[in-house]
């Protein structure tokens, strides 16, 4: 509505000089108005004083903001309604609320930062990324190790000299989006679990196992994993379409010139492992070979624990197109295993580092790991793999 004109004052006062007798034509002269303007003026101020009209104008105002207030009340409710099922928990859940409310009900940024509690200067700019260096190197190493976690590539960065509070990576380990996802199998039924002693000692103990993989149009092969249980170093993974308990056997004699002998073996009871060229191997080598409960795998966590890195790691990642193919790739992830990839169980060292920490101490280890690897360690190692 237009604002007349005429104060609430001027207005009586030419009602009154109307009702006092002077003409209405004289009086719209006078005043510069029409006589129909006048008599609407006169239907509302007649008979008030200044006083009343001065109380009318301000019941107006005080309607007309109660009107408003009832209004912009109904419409934060219907606002809060629609953000209901989500916790604002977050300064970004919180963020994102605000800026769906100025999209949805054409609020104002003030008026909905208000209603959702929210900082205006958090959604005027957005905070742009830090640590842009670690966060491209957390890219890299994931692009290169896609099943480690955060500690495991806090590991890695450390390495590189990048150093940072576990709680700092574990966010930018997050907002870029790195978690893992589990792979869990079926559910099994757990039996008991038979306390072991611990190998103190590198040779102490050895834990043995079969893997199983295809190659090519699903041509089937095995790998034998053997381990020592203290530095869970992994001594060979010998990958052939068939592995026989006499192949076992010269496997072990192998590993026996270049590591030592074994004070113990562990094993499941699988065929090869129970068949006479094995027993003939351990009467014969005086070693004593400890055979789990069946059905009992987690009496032989150690090597169960490093057929699930195996698995994770390089058989569920990669696609093997022969048997050299599949040789190869498992050779690399070995010597990765032993001498770069950090193990949390070893204090975080790889396992060559804990088997040379172990024998360092004065007549600690025994004379074949206290003497220098011989020059073609690693190529012997490696046939091993082959």
């Amino acid at each position: 509505m237009r604002k007349s004109r005429f104060t609430e004052a001027q207005i009586i006062g030419m009602i009154k000089e109307q009702e006092a007798g002077m003409a209405t034509a004289e009086v719209c002269r006078r005043h510069g108005l029409s006589p129909a303007t006048f008599y609407k003026l006169k239907a509302k101020y007649g008979g008030m004083d200044v006083s009343d009209a001065q109380r009318l104008k301000t019941l107006e105002d005080e309607n007309g903001k109660l009107k408003r207030l009832l209004a912009d009340a109904m419409l934060d409710n219907i606002v809060l309604k629609d953000l209901l099922g989500k916790p604002l928990t977050t300064p970004k859940v919180r963020r994102e609320a605000v800026l769906r409310a100025m999209r949805d009900h054409d609020i104002s940024q003030r008026r909905a930062c208000v209603l959702i509690g929210v900082d205006p200067k958090t959604v005027r700019r957005e905070r742009p990324p830090d640590n842009l260096e670690i966060r491209k190197a957390m890219q890299e190493i994931a692009a290169v190790r896609r099943r480690f976690g955060y500690r495991r590539i806090g590991l890695m960065l450390e390495r590189r000299g990048m150093l940072m509070n576990p709680k700092r990576l574990y966010r930018l380990y997050r907002e870029e989006g790195l978690s893992v996802r589990r792979r869990r199998g079926r559910k099994r039924a757990r039996g008991t679990r038979t306390p072991m002693p611990l190998a103190l000692m590198p040779n102490q103990r050895w834990s043995l196992d079969f893997v199983a993989d295809t190659f090519g149009a699903s041509r089937k092969f095995r790998i034998l994993a053997v381990i020592d249980d203290c530095c869970r170093e992994n001594l060979c993974l010998i990958a052939d379409t068939s592995i026989s308990g006499a192949r076992v056997a010269r496997e072990l004699d192998a590993l026996v010139r270049i590591y030592g002998k074994p004070a113990c073996i562990v094993s499941d009871n699988g065929t090869e492992f129970t068949s006479r060229a094995i027993l003939r191997w351990a009467d014969q080598n005086n070693v004593a070979w400890h055979y789990i409960d069946p059905g009992k795998p987690q009496q032989n966590a150690f090597i169960e624990s490093f057929n699930g890195s195996l698995r994770d790691e390089l058989l569920n990642e990669e696609i093997f197109d022969t048997l050299g193919d599949a040789r190869r790739k498992i050779a690399l992830w070995r010597y990765d295993y032993n001498a770069v990839r950090p193990h949390s169980s070893l204090g975080n060292l790889t396992p060559l580092e804990a088997r040379r920490t172990l024998a360092l101490p004065d007549g600690s280890a025994p004379g074949a790991l206290a003497m220098k690897p011989p020059a073609d360690y690693q190529s012997q190692v490696g046939r091993l793999s082959l």
